[in-house]
């Protein structure tokens, strides 16, 4: 594997954390991970957060997304 091809690699790396950290950006905004059957609890200097909704609904996404792409 030549530099040039490692270098490709890792610009494609860069693109796609870039899509995931803008996507992640637009679900914090679109409300995702305060949905009502996210759990979140705590006490002292201590929180605990289950984002069970949003696992739910991410999963279900990504399975249509995927099956799509799949598919065709």
């Amino acid at each position: 594997m030549s530099l040039g091809d490692i270098g490709r690699l890792l610009v494609g790396l860069a693109g796609v954390i870039a899509v995931l950290g803008g996507v992640l950006m637009l679900a914090g905004r679109a409300g995702l991970g305060r949905l009502p059957g996210d759990i979140s609890f705590g006490g002292d200097g201590m929180r605990v957060y289950i984002p069970i909704a949003t696992c739910l609904i991410l999963s279900l996404v990504a399975t249509v997304v995927l099956n799509l792409i799949i598919r065709r």
